[in-house]
This record gives structure tokens, C-alpha cells and sequence, in this order.
């Protein structure tokens, strides 16, 4: 079972409750839970390159007050009370910040690297019981959440520049809400998650081109002959 998961006897993987008559061998309900972890661990990896401290601190409080799910040692560090506290303070800042034209940008600079290292620990803490490689699991987790921040640190310029800065409060708000749906679903229903993920970023994608061929012919409309 995975490090996000409660295992206490009473309990089962939150995807599978009420379908144990189609596991009935051990086998198979490990490798249920196996591929319940590897895709929580993506669903809770990927919307870090949105926002690194939403996730965090979603899995903190869920496994501090909500229950369900338990983080092992050393990543319970999450949910302790130094570990919660922490988050709430830079998710305070970082919400703030993001929402600001050209501040937003040296955030996204500094967060190069915050980002793509919280999709690492969420990721390795999401399989540290899978048998899956610490290091297979860092690389996948980094590769995530460094995924979706290019995507999210290349579009916002084209934002700024297309709406004047108007739109980047709008365009951050979005983010966090996706990056908290996503994490959430990540722990109730990894298979949603990964769908809703997967439409979202498509959406991003498209948005992020549409917005740059915008702030391009802006740029050459008011360029001088």
C-alpha cells in the first residue's frame, strides 16, 4: 500500500471500496493498489508545477485531521504541526504573489525549482511502498510538476502581454483551483484525476498558443514600419 494510504484492516484503498468480489486473489490487490498509488502519486505530482504548496498541503491535512490516508516517515514531516504551518504561510505568499503582473514572473522563476522538487516528494511519498525505485519515483515526480511549470511559466508573459497584466489574477485563480481539484481527486479517485488532468492540460496547451499568437500580433501591430 502506498505512504498516502490508511491501512488500517477496517479500511481499503478508496478507489476499490465495495469492489473486493473482483480481487479476490493477494495478487491482484496488490497490484490494484500498486497502480492506485502510482497514479496518486501523478495526480498529486503534476498540479505542483501549478501551485507546489497547494498539494502539499492538501495531503498534510488529510492525513492530520481527515484520515483515510497515512504518510510514512519521513514524509509525516508534511503533517506535523511545524510542516502545516509552514505550508500555510507560503501558500499565503504564493497565492499572493502569482496573482501580481511581473512579480508573478520572478515567482515562477524561483519556483523552478520549488515546483518540480514538491512533485519529487509527493511522488516518492505516494509509492515508498510500492517497490517502485526512490529514484524512478523522483525522476517521474520532477518530470511532472517541471512539465506543467514550463507549460505555466512560457504562457503567462503571452498573458501579461495580451491583457495588459489584467488577466494574470484571473489566469493564477484558475490554476489554483485546477491544482487543488486535481490533488484532491488524486486521493479520492486517482482514474478521474488523471482524466480531468489530462483535459486540463490539453485546454492549457491550447489556451497558452491561442494567447501567443495574440501577444504576437500585438506586438507587430504596434511595432513601427
Amino acid at each position: 500500500m502506498a505512504a498516502v494510504f490508511d491501512r488500517r484492516p477496517s479500511r481499503c484503498p478508496v478507489l476499490y471500496c465495495g469492489s473486493r468480489s473482483r480481487l479476490r486473489s493477494p495478487t491482484r490487490a496488490r497490484a490494484a493498489s500498486v497502480e492506485q498509488a502510482f497514479l496518486t502519486g501523478l495526480g498529486l505530482a503534476a498540479p505542483a508545477g501549478l501551485n507546489a504548496y497547494l498539494p502539499l498541503l492538501i495531503v498534510a491535512i488529510a492525513d492530520r485531521f481527515v484520515g483515510g490516508i497515512t504518510l510514512d516517515r519521513p514524509y509525516d514531516i508534511l503533517s506535523s504541526n511545524l510542516g502545516i504551518g509552514l505550508l500555510v504561510v507560503l501558500l499565503t505568499i504564493e497565492l499572493v504573489v502569482d496573482k501580481i503582473p511581473a512579480i508573478d514572473h520572478l515567482n515562477d522563476l524561483v519556483q523552478s525549482a520549488i515546483r518540480p522538487s514538491a512533485g519529487a516528494y509527493l511522488m516518492m511519498a505516494s509509492t515508498v511502498d510500492t517497490g517502485l525505485d526512490p529514484v524512478v519515483a523522483l525522476l517521474i515526480g520532477l518530470a511532472s510538476a517541471g512539465g506543467v511549470h514550463a507549460v505555466k511559466a512560457s504562457a503567462r508573459p503571452a498573458v501579461t502581454v495580451t491583457t495588459g497584466g489584467m488577466g494574470n489574477p484571473l489566469v493564477s485563480m484558475v490554476e489554483d483551483g485546477i491544482a487543488a481539484t486535481v490533488a484532491i481527486l488524486a486521493i479520492a479517485a486517482p482514474i478521474v484525476a488523471m482524466v480531468f488532468l489530462a483535459v486540463a492540460l490539453l485546454l492549457a496547451i491550447w489556451a497558452a498558443r491561442w494567447v501567443g499568437r495574440r501577444a504576437r500580433r500585438r506586438t507587430a501591430t504596434s511595432s513601427p514600419p
